[in-house]
């Protein structure tokens, strides 16, 4: 809003006017005729100079700082909203505005600063989890050529000790490419009708052996019928593989992991509980940040690159959704998302066009 400088020359042209002609009438020879002429030739002289004054030099500069003001509003105050009539006191508004302005800018140096420490902290984590892998590899190998390479049965034993080590760096680097990759924008989400029965399964093809092993039992509770939901085949297998890889890491031998939908009118929500140490509630909302351990030494023995659930919480971000974990200590974890569902005879309709 731009400010009229006439209105206050006028007040002002007026008030000198009057203290003029006051000023005359203390002489008495001056008659009231002559009063009232200086008072028109002050008040005509005053507003001519004071509007000048104001429009030229003082109010043109206000209406440009105003002006900016205005433009850095639109960009970054949207939500306050502008005054409709001209105040008494624009410097008044100005200072407030300024002050706003800064307020904001205050708190984005806020914000900067928490990312500047998050980057340092993310950059120390991936350091120190890089060093395990190459330090081990690096060992092994060392121990090697010192000699235990001529002992066919310690090399055979180092080399897959160093080959392990190996695959878990490479593992961590494809995990680190795939968050940068999602964060980045640079992976787009390729949506249809899924059936996450059918997806599910197949992720526990995967984990079939690995689940033997502990004697845990993969399973798929209640009705098996189709659960369609609109989504991305091969994110929500990534989400899936991620939770159920969790879930056996973190299940005790001879348990079991139970995968299980909720089928609403609108929405799936998938479920996938163990039945293992749980994790303490201060833990929960920070169980999907980078490298968060609830337990690191005991997380590192069980293998992970610690990106797991932070890729799930990037996927599931794309699909305009998130994860939710219900845990308790000593008795297990639940992990769960929601998906929009399609109906059956709508996913007909879709394969036949």
């Amino acid at each position: 809003m731009v400010y009229s400088s006439r209105g206050l020359a006028l007040l002002l042209a007026f008030c000198i006017a009057l203290i003029t002609s006051l000023f005359l009438s203390l002489f008495k020879s001056i008659a009231a005729s002559a009063l009232l002429v200086a008072f028109a030739i002050s008040f005509s002289v005053s507003y001519l100079l004071i509007f000048t004054v104001l429009e030229f030099l003082i109010f043109r500069e206000i209406n440009k700082i105003y002006k900016l003001m205005g433009k850095l509003k639109k960009k970054e105050l949207a939500k306050i909203d502008r005054q409709k009539t001209a105040p008494l006191n624009p410097l008044k508004t100005i200072n407030e505005d300024i002050y706003s302005f800064a307020e904001l800018k205050q708190k984005e140096i806020d914000e900067l600063k928490k990312l500047e420490a998050f980057r340092r902290e993310f950059i120390a984590d991936v350091s120190h989890e890089l060093k395990t892998p190459i330090f081990a590899a690096q060992g092994f190998v060392h121990t090697l050529l010192d000699g235990a390479v001529n002992d066919k049965t310690v090399r055979t034993k180092f080399l897959k000790k160093a080959a392990k080590s190996l695959d878990g760096l490479d593992m961590l680097v494809q995990d680190l490419l795939t968050l940068s990759h999602i964060e980045t924008g640079q992976i787009k989400m390729h949506f249809e009708t899924i059936d996450m029965h059918k997806l599910t399964e197949e992720v526990f093809e995967q984990f079939e052996e690995k689940g033997e092993k502990r004697n845990i039992k993969l399973r798929v509770e209640g009705a098996h019928h189709k659960a369609l939901v609109y989504a991305d085949w091969q994110r929500i297998s990534q989400v899936m593989t991620n939770l159920i890889s969790n879930a056996i890491k973190h299940s005790n031998d001879g348990s079991d992991v139970v995968v299980s939908f909720d089928i609403s009118k609108k929405n799936v929500v998938t479920k996938v509980r163990d039945f293992g140490e749980g994790i303490p509630a201060e833990h929960q909302t920070r169980i999907f940040e980078r490298f968060y351990r609830v337990d690191k030494s005991r997380s590192r023995e069980k293998g992970g690159t610690g990106l797991g659930l932070a890729i799930v919480k990037h996927i599931l971000d794309g699909h305009n959704t998130k994860a939710e974990v219900e845990s308790e200590p000593g008795k297990g974890s639940t992990f769960s998302f929601k998906l929009p569902r399609v109906k059956p005879d709508a996913a007909e309709h879709h394969q036949a066009d």
